[in-house]
Parts: structure tokens; sequence; C-alpha cells
């Protein structure tokens, strides 16, 4: 069986590029519509972690390591798309990348999120409920980022 490989999101935000890199660069604002509790801001070769803020889950933490941030284009980390027995997802074994692609358009900015790598997860996880589960909570987190710099 062949395992699908990437999440694509596209969605044209009535916000300008440098409003959109802000809200997805910025720890702090990331937080805000991500639900997630930060403890450093990002930079490239560093990780950071923190806490989920969504009720119910504040028992849940987050780690990425940041690749890539090219001002106002390419925004990427890699991260764990599985949480272990506890509920957190750390790093170091099982990592997609996600990738954030900013383009200007006469609207505002078309934001496209990529996440991929699905398929090189190890056998032994259900990668097909991995992709399954991050592209509905991808589905959520872009009305969370459209209502947070549209407001």
């Amino acid at each position: 069986m062949t395992v699908e490989d990437k999440i694509v999101k596209t969605i044209d935000l009535q916000a300008t590029v440098d409003r959109v890199w802000r809200a997805v660069t910025d720890h702090n604002e990331f937080g805000e519509w991500f639900r997630v509790a930060l403890e450093k801001p990002f930079a490239v070769g560093e990780q950071t972690a923190g806490n989920i803020t969504y009720p119910g889950y504040e028992h849940m933490r987050l780690e990425a390591m940041v690749k890539t941030m090219d001002t106002n284009t390419l925004f990427a980390f890699t991260w764990s798309p599985i949480p272990d027995e506890s509920g957190n997802a750390p790093l170091g074994g099982m990592e997609t990348l996600v990738e954030f692609k900013f383009e200007a358009i006469e609207s505002g900015t078309r934001l496209t999120i990529i996440e991929s790598g699905f398929a090189a997860l190890p056998s032994d996880v259900d990668r097909t409920e991995a992709l399954h589960r991050n592209a509905e909570g991808w589905e959520i987190q872009t009305q969370n980022i459209a209502a947070h710099v549209e407001s």
C-alpha cells in the first residue's frame, strides 16, 4: 500500500504578507492562533517547545526545530506528527517537515502550508492515520490564522 506523503493547505488571507509573516514567525503570535505557549522565539537551527493551550490538551507539549526563515517567503520547521503515550510530540526520530509559503496577491496573501514526510515514518506507525489527523488539524489552523490576521 502506498502512503500519501504530504498535506497541502492553501488559504487566501486579507492581510499583507508582512502581517501574515509576523503571525507565523513571531513565537508569541504563532502561539495565539496555533494555541501553544512556545518558550522561546523561532530561530534557524534552534529548537523551541511549549505546552498546547487548547482546552483539554494543556498536558501536551509540542517541539519544533526551525529549518528555514526566508523573510516573507518561506518558514519551515520539523516536528513529530505523532504524539507519544503521554501525549507529547518530541523531536528525535519521527519527524515531518512543515513549510509555510507566502505569496502576495491582490487581496492580500496566499498562504500555503505543506507538511511532508509521512511516507518516511517508521513502518510500525499508522502513517495514514497520522496524515489524516494532521490534515484535519491544518484545516482548523488555516481558519485560526485567518481569524487572527483578519481581525
